[in-house]
């Protein structure tokens, strides 16, 4: 009993530093795209809006990839990239959403 016991407290433990570590990351890319967006929009609007359509089209067309019905072969790289920075930049977003980092 005791090992049960042992062994759920070391899994919640791990739990709670995995949500904790995944807060923070969140919380420091969404601070460090806030800082880059203002600081790049000071040198030039026109590259940081190209830059950021850019950005959003290639998730996109990540999301467009991972929500399509899949048929063999047809996935490239490119495609791959796409569908998994979709899936990262859906998972910050969760965790940013419940950031209290104001």
């Amino acid at each position: 009993m005791i090992r049960g016991a042992g062994s759920f407290l070391k899994e919640l433990v791990e739990e709670l530093a995995g949500e904790v570590v995944l807060t923070v990351v969140a919380c420091l890319a969404v601070a460090g795209l806030a800082l880059a967006f203002v600081r790049e929009w000071e040198r030039g609007p026109l590259v940081t809006v190209g830059v950021g359509g850019s950005l959003l089209a290639f998730l996109g067309y990540g999301g467009w990839e991972l929500l399509r019905p899949a048929k063999p072969g047809r996935r490239g790289r490119l495609a791959g990239a796409a569908a998994t920075a979709a899936a990262v930049a859906a998972v910050f977003i969760a965790y940013a959403w419940s950031c209290d980092c104001s």
